[in-house]
């Protein structure tokens, strides 16, 4: 059991993140978003930036869950595709750590809507880095 448990930073608080659950043995985390009105666009949807944090945080969270908090990944780059509109209300993200080396990580995350309907995914490449006492 991971009995790391991660500090409620200002930015997830404004996207509304809450751990749902971790999968040691996929390294796989779910994290609930809520995208507030504020992160909508005049067309309705969530802006597109935004989606990617909410993705952007999910596989971040993955890492540093498997490493029971020791480490947290620097990104060196997302890819992601928004494949339906992402609107204001409740979301569902699974951030998975795909592989893990010493010098590099690979990771993914998928966003879903309350009807678990798939609204984006992502890819990250990343640098393991060992995160400070805090």
């Amino acid at each position: 059991m991971n009995n790391f448990a991660p500090k409620a930073w200002p930015h997830a608080t404004l996207m509304g993140a809450e751990f749902r659950s971790y999968d040691e043995d996929t390294q796989t985390i779910t994290m609930g978003f809520s995208a507030p009105s504020s992160f909508i666009t005049p067309r309705g949807s969530v802006q597109g930036g935004l989606v990617a944090g909410f993705l952007d945080e999910a596989m971040g969270w993955a890492y540093t869950y498997s490493t029971k908090g020791t480490h947290s990944p620097l990104m060196l780059d997302v890819n992601f595709s928004l494949l339906k509109p992402v609107l204001q209300g409740p979301l569902t993200a699974k951030g998975r750590v795909v592989k893990a080396g010493r010098r590099v990580l690979f990771l993914e995350a998928e966003l879903f809507d309350a009807d678990e309907k798939l609204l984006a995914r992502a890819t990250s490449t990343c640098i393991p880095t060992e995160n400070p006492e805090l």
